[in-house]
């Protein structure tokens, strides 16, 4: 079996105000909240997903909530999340609309290893860099949206971790994932030097970038963090392989768990950072309509029998 991970499939962070998470999320950025559930291995906290208006893997930003401090920045971190727009026009209306939103740190339109970017900031600190894709690739704005259709964001972009020391990074990522290694740029932030890799068919959506960053402390979670970054495996099978595979080199991991969303592997690579490969189905909306997703607190099956200590246990989140 040819073993390749195909994308991005998520980005899960941490946020410490649910509420205004999805204030900010569904109203400023205009996503779809497209499951509203918890935490499976802390139930007290929620882990809200946004996504496309199809809940399509590798359009997936989820969010845990826990009662934390702002993250310290630093090393040893996942650092900065990228989502794909399409065209200049785009990148334009989304400096005004943030800039308009007051109190967020919104950078200039630049190019950024070859792409038109624009860098900003959530109001927990969460950074990221909308990236011009040049329109590659299916999109499925999401009709209720307050962003109109043509600037909807269309899916995860490149992914940056930091890392003091790439060596054995790039020995797993290359030798044990099958990334390639295919260019790299100073870093915008001035600190080191960043190396692309890629998986899959390559593109905005497929990479991910490795900031050598040395002189940084290190960092510590909290709000405004990404706790992990999961890549796409098409089905089970191939999970399995992945399983086999990390053992095989000696990678320590979390042995495959049902999230009954999909099936995940955890694992951390050399630098520290967790990584997780994820299957693309079944999908969200295995336990709810499309037409409907997000609206109820949905639980898989195996937390369904505790759903009124689970539902009394949370904070309204309008």
């Amino acid at each position: 079996m040819s073993l390749n991970l195909t994308g991005i499939h998520h980005v899960t962070a941490i946020t410490a105000d649910a509420p205004g998470n999805l204030r900010f999320y569904t109203g400023t950025l205009g996503l779809r909240l497209v499951k509203k559930t918890v935490n499976q291995d802390d139930t007290s906290a929620y882990h809200l997903f946004y996504a496309d208006a199809l809940a399509s893997p590798g359009t997936d930003l989820t969010f845990f909530d826990w009662p934390v401090e702002r993250e310290r920045r630093g090393t040893h971190s996942i650092s900065s999340t990228g989502l794909r727009v399409a065209g200049a026009d785009s990148l334009a209306f989304w400096r005004d609309r943030l800039t308009a939103v007051g109190g967020l740190v919104v950078g200039d339109i630049a190019e950024i290893d070859g792409r038109a970017s624009l860098l900003f900031e959530d109001p927990e600190g969460q950074r990221f860099r909308l990236v011009d894709d040049g329109g590659a690739g299916a999109a499925h704005p999401w009709e209720a949206s307050p962003v109109a259709a043509e600037h909807q964001i269309r899916g995860l972009g490149p992914v940056v971790i930091s890392v003091p020391d790439i060596r054995n990074t790039e020995r797993v990522l290359t030798e044990v994932l099958n990334f390639r290694k295919v260019r790299d740029y100073a870093s915008p932030d001035g600190a080191g030097h960043v190396h692309v890799f890629a998986i899959g068919e390559g593109g905005a959506d497929a990479e991910l970038h490795v900031a050598v960053q040395p002189g940084l402390p290190v960092a510590r979670q909290g709000a405004g963090a990404v706790h992990h970054v999961a890549f796409r495996a098409p089905d089970v099978e191939q999970l399995h392989a992945w399983t086999r595979r990390l053992t095989d080199a000696g990678l320590r991991s979390s042995g495959e768990v049902e999230r009954y969303y999909f099936r995940s592997l955890y694992f951390r690579e050399p630098g520290g950072n967790l990584f997780e490969i994820a299957t693309d189905g079944p999908g969200f909306a295995v336990d709810e309509p499309l037409e409907t997703l997000g609206e109820r607190l949905s639980l898989p099956p195996f937390l369904e029998g505790r759903r009124a200590s689970i539902e009394a246990g949370l904070k309204p989140l309008v």
